[in-house]
């Protein structure tokens, strides 16, 4: 489950940058995924200063103590404290000799490799515990935020923190059309508000159209239309949903809803093109655009 999550080495310098942050030794280093686990350091150190007001639910602490004891288990956290008791003569060396196995009067000792190895995995289980109780916690206090809000940038980085978590850009695709979603229910909450109820529509259609890159991307790759059916579900009910807030809208917020459902209305297309595409077994498209690859037509529909 561990590999699921974080790739090992991202684990690591994910429980580096959370100690840092919570005022630990600065380890002089930058990996390449320090941008994308920025927000959810930022959350972890959130809900140290600032718990949210809500208690982990306890089917969830269950089933994370029950995950972190396999992990424990599986990487041999807190199982090297003392090394065989049949170790070769052959790799036994003097008592204190680096990178060999030693006995001395307290027993033997691992090589400080192991040592190194142990501290790391040690660390792979504080990054997936705080990462984890971080999105749970923060998520329950503030799903029902809205722009304005105290509770909305919270909900935001959680968001984000989701996405660094995700495992794949199927994963992330996915999350993006749950966050259009939500987006789609604050536009309701801020009608009347000309300002927020516009810039919530337009989050509401740059997380469409990530999301749907992503799916559309994936599923022009691997030739596999299961992405697509994902982003037809999401058209289906979003274009329902989103047409619902014509219903007593001022002129402003209809034109600029309309603009949103001409969005998906072109993404409804796109899917298509692209499912007719793999079903005529076309290579994958070499263009692409803000809705994934454009693709070509069949060669019969020519």
């Amino acid at each position: 489950m561990t590999s699921n999550l974080f790739s090992r080495r991202r684990a690591e310098r994910f429980a580096q940058l959370l100690d840092e942050a919570n005022g630990g030794r600065r380890h002089h280093v930058r990996s390449r995924a320090d941008d994308h686990l920025a927000a959810l350091v930022a959350v972890g150190r959130q809900l140290n200063v600032d718990p949210p007001p809500v208690a982990v639910d306890p089917d969830f602490r269950t089933g994370l103590r029950a995950m972190l004891v396999a992990a424990a288990e599986r990487e041999g956290v807190g199982a090297g404290a003392s090394a065989p008791e049949a170790a070769p003569a052959a790799r036994r060396g003097p008592l204190g000799q680096r990178g060999t196995v030693g006995a001395g009067p307290r027993g033997p000792f691992l090589p400080a490799v192991t040592a190194r190895r142990a501290r790391a995995r040690g660390a792979i289980l504080i990054g997936v515990t705080a990462g984890a109780i971080a999105v749970s916690g923060i998520s329950a206090a503030s799903e029902n935020a809205v722009p304005g809000d105290a509770l909305y940038g919270m909900k935001r980085s959680t968001e984000r923190a989701q996405l660094a978590l995700a495992s794949s850009d199927l994963s992330r695709g996915q999350l993006f059309l749950d966050f259009a979603r939500t987006r789609l229910g604050e536009a309701a909450a801020l009608r009347g508000d000309r300002l927020g109820f516009d810039a919530v529509l337009d989050d509401m259609d740059s997380d469409t159209r990530q999301g749907v890159r992503l799916l559309t991307t994936t599923a022009a790759q691997r030739s596999d239309p299961a992405g697509l059916d994902s982003v037809n579900a999401f058209v289906t009910g979003q274009r329902r949903a989103v047409g619902d807030l014509l219903d007593g809208a001022s002129r402003a917020e209809r034109d600029r809803v309309r603009e949103s459902i001409a969005l998906l209305d072109a993404i409804r297309k796109r899917s298509d093109g692209l499912r007719a595409a793999i079903e005529c077994e076309l290579p994958a498209p070499a263009g692409s655009d803000a809705l994934g690859p454009t693709p070509t037509a069949c060669p019969g529909d020519r």
